[in-house]
């Protein structure tokens, strides 16, 4: 997370001289009891020259990053396309390119040592703050309400902040920041912005032999148990929490593709099949088939860079189970 300085500059007068020296001092004697001067001092160079660079000790470890957030709020701001979320998640997720350790993956990890928990604290606060607001004028542009708009920015903000503490603490010389903020992205994606007129997707089901479907789609599948009612004779219906919800439309000729790859053909597509997203798909398909469920078509790599596998479950559900690949 380095920038160039100006054209010409002595050496001995780079950004990264002086963010050098100042945090060799702030481990050795402390953020608060080093000051400007001894800075300064470390790093031979004239107090005027410091400001040409940074306009305070705490810019040292946020200069590299608040550049980055400048350039993500003029883009958000001069964006005028029709997917606000897409737009959201693609400029974040840029904030990884070319992003290098610097004074602020090395304060994070150092923060105790170098007296930095309350900067960090404070200061973190103020970029969640501020790339919040500039998503959330994003999405407002886009017809959200101010509400939406505000948690769906306070989650992106603190979606990044997350991603960059996490980089930093997992080694970020050994490791790409990019992959923690497509993690954190994802989550943040959940919060959404506008509201549909649905606000749950539920699949319902007949089950003849109830009990075994409940035990393993809560308990194989691994399907939490939201709710369960029961009524007179001997009426009963269990309500499992499936995660993220979505609706998949498929024309024939599309569903006639997705059996080709998913099956080869096999086990054609029933009028509803039931898909679900799991870490690892061949764990999950031998785990299913010991629970009961019938493999249909083993697990194959799709050309959308999926792992699919084909199930026939309790309650006579067809099932596809996968895993995509390229999700850290």
């Amino acid at each position: 997370m380095t920038s160039s300085g100006r054209v010409g500059r002595p050496k001995a007068s780079s950004r990264a001289t002086l963010a050098e020296a100042a945090c060799e001092l702030f481990l050795e004697q402390g953020f608060d009891a080093t000051s400007i001067t001894d800075i300064t001092r470390r790093a031979g160079v004239s107090r005027s020259s410091f400001f040409n660079y940074f306009s305070s000790k705490s810019d040292i470890l946020w200069a590299g990053l608040d550049e980055r957030l400048a350039e993500l709020e003029q883009r958000l701001g001069e964006d005028a396309s029709g997917d606000a979320i897409a737009v959201v998640r693609a400029e974040t997720l840029r904030l990884a390119d070319g992003f290098a350790p610097d004074s602020l993956a090395l304060g994070i990890v150092n923060a105790s040592a170098m007296g930095l928990e309350e900067e960090l604290d404070r200061e973190a606060a103020l970029r969640r703050a501020r790339i919040g607001r500039a998503v959330a004028e994003r999405f407002a542009r886009a017809g959200s309400d101010r509400v939406r708009a505000e948690v769906a920015g306070a989650a992106w903000g603190g979606a990044v902040i997350a991603a960059i503490e996490a980089w930093a603490h997992d080694g970020a010389g050994r490791t790409s920041l990019r992959r923690f903020l497509v993690r954190a992205a994802d989550a943040a994606e959940g919060i959404r912005p506008t509201a549909g007129a649905v606000r749950q997707l539920r699949l319902v089901a007949r089950a003849e032999d109830f009990d075994a479907a409940l035990e393993f789609y809560r308990d194989v599948v691994g399907m939490p148990q939201a709710e369960a009612y029961e009524a007179e004779g001997g009426a009963r219906v269990a309500i499992l929490d499936a995660g993220r919800a979505t609706l998949e439309l498929s024309n024939p000729a599309q569903v006639a593709f997705i059996d080709r790859v998913e099956t080869g053909g096999d086990a054609p597509s029933e009028h509803l099949r039931v898909a679900l997203e799991v870490d690892d798909t061949a764990v999950t398909t031998a785990k299913l088939e010991a629970g009961g469920a019938r493999v249909e078509a083993s697990a194959r790599e799709t050309p959308w860079r999926s792992l699919n596998a084909r199930l026939r479950g309790p309650a006579d559900l067809q099932l596809t189970v996968f895993q995509e690949l390229d999700r850290p």
